[in-house]
């Protein structure tokens, strides 16, 4: 290789590892999740979608301005997959619980007409 390209890559290097940083940190934030969803503690749920909300809208910024080679995008895919399955995981969780509120918003406005 030559020096100029052993330099570019050392150069865009840590860019990549930041990026890929961020899907790992909304990783570990729907993992988190996923554990208070399992638990019920659904206010500590909302309070870590606030956090990945926010890490979404990092990773954004960064994402206009870096780009992933082929290994850092086949890893992000796999980072991705196992989100969207914490993702439904919660879902499928918080079914349940958003049935009650329905019910509960349903005899509430009952008895407000």
């Amino acid at each position: 290789m030559s020096k100029s390209l052993l330099s570019a890559q050392s150069m865009t290097s840590p860019m990549n590892t930041q990026l890929l940083s961020y899907y790992e940190a909304i990783e570990q934030a729907s993992a988190d999740m996923l554990m208070a969803a399992r638990c019920g503690n659904w206010d500590e749920v909302v309070k870590l979608e606030g956090a990945c909300v926010l890490l979404i809208s990092q990773l954004k910024h960064a994402a206009t301005q870096q780009h992933l080679g082929n290994e850092e995008a086949q890893l992000k895919t796999r980072i991705m997959q196992r989100i969207l399955l914490n993702d439904a995981e919660i879902r499928h969780l918080a079914e349940p619980w958003l049935d009650d509120l329905d019910q509960v918003l349903a005899g509430r406005s009952k008895t407000v007409h």
